[in-house]
């Protein structure tokens, strides 16, 4: 075999072991591995209830974060009231709403003057620094329970909080 020629069979097999292992590690990551296929890794972010004023109902807040695949908030409930559901306000009605759709690497948002929780028929009126316990289910991570306070009813994620 001719040197030029061992160098030929040489580089023509160093470009096919760079592209079986670059196939391999493709193949390895796979769809698993995020995107709208792979497996949701949701945290929660920012929860938080506005002290209802004088009521058995009030509005719940909070953000889904989602590093991983899409998944969908299908259903909300809190050993602490009778009923939570999920609803849109628009800009002449409140609207049942969901599932909720968590894309792939980003968030669901539930906020004021859009998508929120409602929540009622509280086991005991809420007060100022309490905490409820509200139960997030969803479609593909199942529950999550998360701890959520009672803030002032002026109260904003991010702004100075005095303690409360």
């Amino acid at each position: 075999m001719s040197s030029r020629s061992f160098r030929t069979t040489a580089i023509t097999g160093a470009v096919v072991a760079t592209v079986l292992g670059a196939g391999t590690i493709l193949v390895a990551w796979g769809p698993d591995q995020g995107g709208a296929g792979g497996a949701a890794r949701l945290s929660i972010a920012d929860p938080y209830i506005p002290l209802p004023a004088g009521g058995a109902m009030a509005a719940g807040y909070l953000t889904v974060r989602n590093a991983g695949g899409e998944d969908e908030l299908v259903k909300v409930s809190s050993p602490g009231a009778s009923s939570v559901t999920m609803h849109r306000s628009t800009e002449t009605s409140m609207e049942s709403a969901g599932p909720l759709a968590v894309p792939a690497g980003g968030a669901l948002e539930l906020a004021r003057g859009g998508t929120h929780l409602m929540i009622m028929g509280w086991s005991k009126q809420p007060a100022l620094g309490d905490v409820l316990e509200l139960d997030l289910t969803f479609a593909r991570s199942g529950t999550i329970a998360v701890r959520v306070p009672v803030k002032p009813l002026t109260y904003r994620p991010g702004q100075q909080d005095s303690g409360n």
